[in-house]
């Protein structure tokens, strides 16, 4: 389970939480200009633009769990299990296979108006990187400083969303989400100034924040959608660029999910694994584990953008704590 956001307060902020039980040993990954990428249907690829995000290195192929290009254009892939689903090659389509669209989709797109061109002839097709990576259930949340899609391939299609709440969770599919977004609606940053319970009825306030009460509060996706909304969606911060990301992560923390609170009929416990925060004007990768909360960051800017191989960081994971006495 996972929840994505966007956040413009001055510069373009992008970025998600990934909820699992367990990790694959991700790592903060650049790919350079012109890296090449053998397409499982379409032939070689070379990147045009620079990406960096976090991934998977598999041999000196990086999965994409969430990423950005050197012009700002941004994608973060979400769990979608039980309705996702994906086709075998078109002719006359471009076919596109679920981990290759992320760096397809950054590597030659510079704006979220050519990943909008680019998307209307995609079809994401059904072949597994390997026999040891099975094909992963994802939808995507795909966003530049300009605007917000969600691109779901369900049974019945491939289908592109605007996004005007620039956040998304995991299921039910993307209209459903938004529509269940109604039952909140009266929801405010303000306590009320009278009651409107009943005519005649003094019901005096009892605590400030009475204006979202009946704000979900807990873990499911449905709940995550709308709590990560609202948050998003009211968010302030002062105009520095410290105060822009640990915002940011004020928004996705209102979403995490803490160890012993998600068991799974493995018995396994979900946790929000890492979050991130990509300001993708400034071209910064933020990252935050459950391990460790201290705000670490790779600039894209400092690395060789040109190079022929991918540069990878694995995450830091340790806990450093300040003693002030």
């Amino acid at each position: 389970m996972c929840t994505a956001a966007c956040f413009h307060p001055h510069d373009f902020y992008f970025g998600r939480n990934l909820d699992y039980e367990c990790s694959y040993g991700e790592s903060i990954t650049l790919t350079p200009r012109g890296y090449r990428f053998a397409l499982r249907c379409m032939g070689e690829m070379h990147t045009r633009y620079a990406i960096l995000g976090m991934a998977h290195v598999a041999g000196e192929y990086p999965l994409y769990y969430d990423a950005f290009n050197e012009t700002g254009l941004c994608i973060a892939g979400l769990n979608f299990v039980g309705n996702a689903a994906f086709f075998a090659p078109v002719p006359g389509k471009t076919n596109i296979t679920t981990f290759e669209l992320i760096p397809w989709l950054l590597g030659t797109c510079a704006d979220l108006q050519q990943a909008r061109k680019a998307l209307q002839n995609l079809n994401l097709v059904s072949i597994p990187f390997s026999d040891q990576l099975p094909l992963s259930q994802l939808h995507w949340m795909i966003a530049d400083r300009t605007g917000c899609l969600v691109l779901e391939s369900t049974a019945d299609g491939l289908h592109l969303y605007e996004n005007p709440a620039k956040v998304l969770a995991n299921n039910p599919p993307f209209p459903q989400q938004m529509a269940h977004l109604n039952c909140y609606r009266s929801l405010s940053v303000s306590t009320p100034a009278e009651a409107s319970f009943a005519p005649g009825l003094s019901l005096p306030a009892l605590s400030r924040g009475m204006g979202a009460m009946g704000l979900p509060g807990d873990l499911s996706s449905p709940s995550r959608f709308v709590r990560a909304a609202f948050t998003a969606g009211n968010s302030l911060c002062g105009a520095d660029e410290a105060s822009a990301v640990n915002q940011f992560f004020h928004i996705l923390t209102s979403v995490e999910q803490q160890r012993g609170c998600c068991r799974l009929d493995s018995e396994e416990y979900e946790i929000t694994i890492y979050s991130s925060c990509c300001n993708a004007d400034k071209g910064i990768y933020y990252y935050t584990t459950y391990e460790n909360r201290q705000i670490t960051a790779v600039e894209m800017q400092r690395c060789d953008l040109d190079s022929q191989k991918l540069q990878s960081w694995p995450m830091l994971q340790r806990s450093n704590i300040l003693l002030q006495n």
